[in-house]
């Protein structure tokens, strides 16, 4: 078993190239682009995202819609890391044996317009899928995207040192969500409304990301799933030998995030940093361009600057721990 993503990532290069006739942008972003030789939609942005049960959710305090909606929020997510405009979706669903531990048919329909909800909004169609038993609950959403109105995808790895990073969103604020509701349960949707939304209901920020392809200066774009310690050398590049310098104050925290955090003995700075889930988006912006970044998105906010020396730096410490890892 593998102790770390990347070592897994390792294996799969070792057995498949990430070049071929017809692929512009393979592995290692939040999306792969296709190209479509001419076609009227541009070149084609594909991802895929797992949803499974006892890793991603619980059904203790996740009601079934919230299922159905986080599973395509969390795959819609990676074509707002592009900057692309939706298309459609496909979804593979496992579905565990009948019996405890089942889906009935009112969980099933329950889920599946929780998905279907967030799908009418986002414009992004369900066109297929294939359908299985199997131990536990699992959700596969395939996402296909274009390029937006602008006609720009945006990818990771591009900035340069002294370009400066951008927060879009939250950070901290679903993953104290989620101990909250690993503490007591669906009790912490009325103590704590916006965490627990931001764990249960991520929204995904696709009318962000096509903004800002659409903005001059920005260089970079990628979405925050498993947290700025994790995700930040993803941005950067991880074989370029670039760092940043962040400076986090508490005032960034959202309330509910700093409250619970400082309760637990946990620092700000360590709640920013590996706080995953929030689907937030980070953005790589040239110096000149960053004002104007800014005022088109009052959400942004400036967290620091690509540096040429490696590594993570915290207010002028060295920040070492990582984000989340599925092997780690």
């Amino acid at each position: 078993m593998p102790t770390s993503e990347q070592d897994f990532l390792a294996a799969i290069d070792r057995h498949f190239p990430n070049q071929a006739e017809g692929i512009l942008l393979g592995r290692g972003d939040d999306c792969a682009i296709l190209d479509m030789q001419g076609g009227a939609l541009g070149p084609l942005c594909v991802s895929t995202d797992l949803f499974v049960e006892g890793a991603h959710f619980r059904r203790s305090y996740f009601s079934p819609a919230d299922i159905g909606h986080k599973a395509l929020a969390a795959a819609a997510s990676d074509l707002a890391a592009m900057g692309a405009a939706p298309i459609a979706c496909a979804l593979s669903l496992v579905l565990p044996p009948d019996g405890p531990g089942g889906v009935d048919d009112a969980f099933l329909d329950e889920m599946l317009a929780g998905m279907a909800a967030l799908s009418n909004r986002l414009g992004l169609p369900l066109a297929g899928g294939d359908l299985s038993r199997g131990p536990a609950l699992i959700l596969d959403l395939c996402v296909f995207g274009r390029p937006g109105p602008s006609g720009t995808l945006l990818r990771r790895g591009t900035v340069r040192p002294g370009d400066e990073l951008v927060l879009v969103g939250e950070a901290g604020l679903a993953r104290a969500g989620l101990l909250a509701l690993e503490a007591t349960g669906r009790a912490a949707c009325e103590a704590m409304p916006a965490a627990t939304a931001a764990h249960l209901r991520p929204e995904p920020r696709l009318d962000d990301g096509q903004l800002l392809a659409g903005l001059p200066g920005v260089r970079a774009l990628m979405d925050v799933s498993d947290g700025l310690a994790r995700d930040l050398p993803r941005l950067v590049g991880l074989e370029s030998g670039l760092g940043a310098e962040l400076k986090l104050f508490e005032h960034m925290l959202h309330p509910e995030a700093l409250a619970f955090f400082c309760a637990q003995g946990h620092g700000p700075v360590e709640a920013f940093m590996l706080g995953g889930e929030d689907y937030s988006l980070l953005a790589g912006v040239t110096p000149e361009a960053l004002s104007g970044v800014l005022l088109a998105l009052p959400v942004a906010r400036h967290i620091g600057t690509v540096s040429a020396a490696p590594g993570l730096r915290v207010n002028g410490a060295d920040f070492t721990r990582a984000g989340f890892d599925h092997f780690g």
